[in-house]
């Protein structure tokens, strides 16, 4: 499908041509894209924190938390997320990539450092739900702006591995969290975003070149082009179904990602682990995301992203009823990575898919839609765990509840699937 800008657009440079060069990506779209990715392993690093932390807080810091407040805690971020995701995608499309993701990575940027010095809960959890507006937002944006930098045939290998950010960003909060928790304590875990704050942002103010997506051919620029943007054309045909689809199998998939993200180095606490072991299996978990991002990336464009995303979310959703039947510590590891592979990568490959499906004037607004609405699972995934816990079901509640929604994942990807071949076999059949 192809978009025109109309004689009145706004005096900002377009993103660079695609095909550009003898690779197909121009030298500075390759570092845009690299700057994206770069800010997306802050996003993950800041997300998955708190996971790490979580022990620390309920137990050294005398605010008197509980698992179940501890939980309503975590969900913080995630409800900021939701209100990010969901404006920062319309107002990308409005206003420009580059503007929507330097606002988004400096929002979070400063949150999470003010984290540091949080004096109680309430003000911790406040700060988290600033910080998340900008978590939110940053990665519609930054994969909305990347879907326009690279060549078509590549958009969705490269939406898939712009993900593998998040849980590279995980591993290393579980990687720096080993060492710096028992030597300076929590705070230093949020200070690591000082480097998000001088150092990548100013990369992306140097490299990230202004888009707005084009408009919808034949639009002139009046009512009928903010009319064709607007959130309204996500939920009327020919995008409903699908559009609805898409949110729910990101809020079901979330709920199983960062449920997992959010409790797993405390679930394995309570199993009996000391803290350095729990945070290597969160490791565990964040490096087979990273895998899963990679092999999800191959197998997406060898098979399509969504017949990968239901094997996928089938693969989680088995490793996760594993768990539960307690086997040996090697099982674990490598259970723990083949969720990380399932539940992180089905997320790639929505975000791969949602990319691919609309048009290039609806794609921002596309993915805040079904990451905002995801964020719904995100936010009830730390309270699930937590009131789970708190009324004694223990911890394999928390691996049941996280596979259950994997499997509805993989329904709902499924059902995606038939609606795409439904509505090809239409247009086929009206041509």
């Amino acid at each position: 499908m192809n978009h025109t800008t109309s004689a009145a657009a706004p005096q900002r440079t377009a993103a660079p041509a695609l095909g550009a060069g003898r690779s197909g990506f121009p030298r500075r779209s390759v570092l845009a894209v690299l700057v994206c990715w770069l800010l997306v392993v802050f996003d993950g690093y800041d997300l998955i924190v708190y996971g790490t932390v979580q022990g620390s807080l309920i137990n050294d810091t005398g605010w008197g938390l509980t698992k179940a407040t501890a939980g309503t805690i975590g969900s913080m971020a995630f409800v900021g997320m939701m209100i990010g995701a969901v404006f920062a995608g319309r107002m990308s499309d409005t206003w420009g990539r580059r503007r929507t993701i330097i606002g988004c990575a400096v929002v979070f940027s400063v949150f999470t450092i003010l984290c540091a010095f949080a004096p109680n809960a309430p003000v911790f959890g406040g700060l988290r739900l600033l910080a998340g507006i900008g978590l939110g937002g940053l990665v519609p944006s930054a994969n909305a702006l990347v879907a326009e930098l690279v060549p078509e045939k590549w958009r969705s290998t490269i939406a898939t591995l712009m993900m593998s950010g998040v849980p590279i960003g995980g591993s290393l909060a579980a990687l720096v969290g080993i060492p710096l928790i028992p030597a300076f304590g929590w705070p230093v875990m949020f200070l690591v975003a000082v480097v998000a704050l001088v150092v990548v942002i100013p990369l992306g103010l140097r490299f990230l070149p202004e888009t707005l997506a084009p408009k919808p051919a034949g639009a002139a620029g009046g009512s009928a082009a903010s009319a064709s943007v607007g959130f309204g054309s996500l939920l009327r045909a020919p995008y409903l179904g699908i559009s609805v689809l898409f949110a729910i199998g990101t809020l079901v998939t979330l709920f199983a990602w960062y449920g997992l993200g959010t409790w797993l180095p405390n679930l394995m606490q309570l199993a009996g682990y000391n803290l350095g072991s729990a945070l290597t299996f969160a490791l565990a978990l964040n490096l087979g995301a990273v895998a899963g991002s990679v092999l999800t990336a191959w197998a997406g464009t060898r098979f399509g992203p969504i017949p990968t995303a239901i094997a996928a979310a089938a693969v989680a959703a088995v490793a996760l009823m594993v768990l539960v039947t307690g086997p040996p510590v090697a099982v674990v590891y490598f259970m723990l990575v083949l969720a990380g592979v399932g539940t992180h990568g089905t997320q790639c490959l929505i975000i791969a898919a949602v990319a691919s499906h609309y048009p290039a004037h609806l794609r921002g607004t596309a993915l805040g839609w079904a990451l905002g609405v995801g964020r719904i699972g995100a936010v009830a995934a730390p309270q699930a765990g937590g009131l789970l816990l708190a009324a004694g079901l223990g911890v394999n509640s928390n691996f049941l509840a996280f596979a259950g929604a994997a499997a509805a994942a993989a329904v709902l990807i499924a059902a995606v699937g038939i609606k795409i071949k439904k509505s090809t076999a239409v247009g086929v059949s009206n041509v």
